[in-house]
């Protein structure tokens, strides 16, 4: 009869599993390797999970709990806007730095061979950030706090989609050297900088409005 795992035990096993599907993907993770780095023998990994399959999809589920911990603490704020997605950015530089794996996991869903899965686990993932981030937007212009001419849903898009590069620049080797082509070899050094840098982007994106805009052809026309 095969022992029962501790919890500490099943979570080596997830972290080591982890490890290993962030680096090689669904595909080419070798369940033996895994096993074997995680002390244990195939069948009792096998025990607790069914097939290679349900492993992987039990790892990525580790992964996302510390990302969805972070979304809610944005959520729960009180915090005016800014505030709340400097604390955001702070939160995703140092999840990143802590846990790479569980973010290059996350990317290898993206493109890699764990794909198959992309349309079921988009929606169970991403439906949580975007209906944060939706609320959060539309709960600011509501209160002026913000332009008045956005799409709530649009924007939150966008600003998922900053937060997700930022999140993916700190650990994907791809994305690590985009970042140091655009901000210099030393970006990584200073988080400050790259948190105040991104707050005025999201700044300037959400308080200006369209109609205060005036184009050269608008200018000359005027004048």
């Amino acid at each position: 009869m095969l022992k029962k795992l501790t919890e500490e035990q099943k979570s080596v096993i997830l972290e080591t599993g982890i490890a290993e599907f962030a680096e090689k993907g669904l595909n080419q993770a070798n369940i033996n390797v895994i096993a074997k780095k995680a002390g244990i023998s195939v069948g009792v990994l096998y025990k607790y999970y069914k097939d290679k399959d349900a492993f992987f999809l039990a790892c990525l589920r580790r992964s996302l709990d510390f990302l969805e911990a972070i979304i809610a603490d944005f959520m729960n704020g009180e915090e005016k806007m800014l505030a709340r997605v400097a604390k955001m950015i702070r939160a995703l530089q140092y999840y990143s730095r802590l846990h790479p794996n569980y973010v290059n996991m996350y990317n290898e869903i993206t493109s890699g061979s764990s794909k198959k899965y992309a349309p079921m686990l988009a929606r169970q993932i991403e439906g949580v950030s975007a209906k944060v981030y939706t609320e959060f937007i539309t709960k600011a212009k509501e209160n002026s706090d913000i332009r008045s001419d956005i799409n709530p849903m649009m924007f939150a898009f966008f600003f998922d989609n900053l937060l997700m590069m930022m999140h993916f620049s700190y650990c994907s080797e791809y994305y690590r050297e985009r970042f140091k082509i655009y901000c210099g070899e030393d970006v990584f050094d200073n988080d400050a900088l790259i948190e105040s840098e991104l707050l005025k982007f999201i700044e300037s994106a959400f308080t200006i409005d369209q109609s205060a805009i005036v184009h050269k052809g608008q200018m000359d026309i005027k004048s």
